[in-house]
């Protein structure tokens, strides 16, 4: 039966669901659309649906998209020497517009076609360009690429808007946002929009406030005019802009949304009715948002329904009994959870109390992120390591101020014992290493799998005899990255060039020196199947984090 299934025309379902898995994984993908047609086809759409967030160092692939385009994107491009009718590459294979689903309207999206642009033209057209007319030229190209995807009716997955104090910005998204409004089917079934308001600019750009108060205007129509929406993130300044959805009782957000997450929100601007009028929640989250208080922790007690919280990542201050009554309540359904630590330690006895509340009401965390100077807690983060192991997929633990190393010292000689057999992700950010540490630390913990493993430390000793010993020739994870800015001959010893040795010498200057900076090293890792990237590269916060399993 299985065999029969296989040669028959489900094979590309099950390829793609395969290649799925390596969604992320851009090199990967390459290299499948190589294997034969069925490959190519399967893996050009995961390639192609959000690729301006693949790291780049050009945005020449622009180019493609004016094969599917009927605007006059293509004659612009011609018409403002960008490119030429020679240089247009030959008719595509795929629909690459059609596979978009992930479009993030960002100051760094902008910037990036904006200079994509601006350096094409002073390429063709070389002082011939006044200021305005570069930028209108700018302008012109992109409100022009929006209109291909608008054109192609993609089905977007995720739209997300993010627009500061910046003057540039305003004229930018404020096309595209009257464009939307003109065609409107374009975000009609959005399923997860995300929108980031920044403060108002008057005083710094001239006509601020009007200019400010005409996109928060279309943003709420925007809002307004969805029908199947099922996620939403609200960062602060965006909250206003949701509110009437939210509350509004002929809104059919109230049927369709079944995921909300607040970021940095000031939690007395919510009331109980915004919950109690989702009809289908499923999943709430709390990133580091603040007045966790009495008042707000009452109306959640009010609530009829169960308040499934997913996610909790605090910071600043908090009562103890307030935390209580809200794990008491909540506590079933969480699985992210994060604790940034007073900087000076003033309140680490409240935020040590709060990690044995996680301990006992808290058993399903798939995720925990501990930031701050650790004093006692360093038993408590054990323990709830142990309780939740059955769990845990992703483990941060960064240690600040931990001059004489006694902290990092307990987790090190103890943490391998409670881990799970398998690890996505662990990233240790330690002030201070001992070799002979966290040698104890790999040998307990030599029976777990860890996919994605980050080391970085400010003082201590040499740890990468051991990491060849335990984790490379075991071959116990997939990707690798050493930062450490320890010892000025650390990572000097194992270069074999002077290239590599200039590398080095130029990266301490701003105090980093990273394992990826040696080729030879990176080289012999690869062997063993595992690939060595920049600690930055791989690291993993959890805004961004909760915004991709979301």
């Amino acid at each position: 039966m299985s065999c029969s299934k296989i040669f028959s025309e489900d094979l590309p379902e099950l390829i793609y669901g395969i290649l799925k898995y390596f969604q992320n994984d851009y090199s990967t993908l390459h290299s499948c659309i190589l294997v034969n047609r069925l490959w190519c086809r399967s893996a050009i759409p995961l390639l192609w649906e959000n690729p301006f967030s693949i790291p780049i160092k050009n945005y020449n692939f622009i180019i493609i998209y004016s094969h599917n385009s009927n605007s006059d994107f293509k004659t612009k491009l011609i018409e403002y020497k960008i490119i030429n009718n020679n240089s247009l590459p030959p008719n595509t294979l795929f629909n690459y517009p059609s596979f978009l689903k992930y479009l993030r309207i960002n100051n760094k999206f902008i910037y990036s076609v904006r200079n994509w642009v601006g350096n094409a033209i002073r390429t063709s057209n070389p002082g011939n360009l006044s200021l305005l007319s570069d930028f209108e030229r700018k302008v012109d190209i992109f409100v022009s690429l929006f209109k291909i995807f608008i054109e192609n009716e993609i089905k977007l997955h995720t739209f997300e808007i993010e627009f500061s104090r910046i003057a540039c910005v305003y004229t930018y998204l404020n096309n595209i946002l009257e464009l939307i409004l003109q065609n409107t089917n374009f975000i009609h079934n959005i399923r997860n929009i995300n929108l980031f308001v920044g403060s108002n600019s008057s005083g710094i750009i001239p006509n601020a406030n009007k200019k400010y108060k005409l996109i928060k205007n279309n943003l709420s129509q925007i809002i307004n005019l969805q029908q199947n929406l099922k996620k939403i993130l609200i960062y602060n300044g965006s909250f206003p802009l949701y509110r009437p959805l939210l509350l509004s009782k002929d809104s059919n957000c109230s049927n369709t949304l079944n995921t909300i997450t607040f970021y940095k929100i000031n939690l007395d601007c919510l009331s109980k009715n915004i919950f109690e009028q989702l009809n289908v929640l499923e999943s709430i989250h709390f990133l580091y948002c603040y007045s966790l208080g009495n008042n707000f922790i009452q109306q959640i007690n009010n609530l009829a329904k169960p308040f499934k919280l997913k996610s909790l990542f605090i910071e600043g201050e908090l009562q103890q009994f307030e935390t209580m009554e809200l794990l008491q309540k909540s506590g079933k359904y969480l699985e992210n959870f994060g604790i940034v630590l007073d900087i000076y330690g003033l309140i680490c006895s409240l935020y040590e109390q709060i990690l044995v509340l996680i301990t006992k009401y808290c058993k399903n965390i798939k995720f925990f992120d501990f930031r701050g100077p650790v004093s006692l807690s360093t038993y408590q983060i054990l323990n709830l390591v142990e309780n939740i192991q059955q769990n845990l997929n992703y483990l941060t633990i960064d240690v600040w101020y931990d001059n004489t190393g006694s902290n990092s010292s307990t987790i090190l000689l103890h943490l391998g014992y409670y881990l799970p057999s398998k690890l996505e992700y662990l990233c240790f950010d330690l002030h201070y290493i001992k070799a002979s540490w966290f040698e104890e630390f790999l040998r307990q913990s030599q029976h777990t799998f860890i996919k994605k493993l980050l080391i970085n430390s400010s003082e201590g000793q040499d740890i990468l005899p051991f990491i060849k010993e335990y984790i490379m020739k075991k071959k116990r994870v997939k990707y690798l990255a050493i930062s450490d800015s320890s010892r000025e001959d650390t990572f000097d010893r194992y270069s074999h060039n002077v290239k590599e040795i200039c590398s080095m010498k130029y990266n301490e200057v701003n105090n980093v020196k990273e394992l990826f900076s040696l080729k030879y090293e990176v080289d012999e890792f690869r062997l063993y199947n595992i690939e060595v990237q920049s600690y930055l590269s791989l690291k993993i916060n959890s805004y961004n984090y909760i915004k991709e399993i979301n």
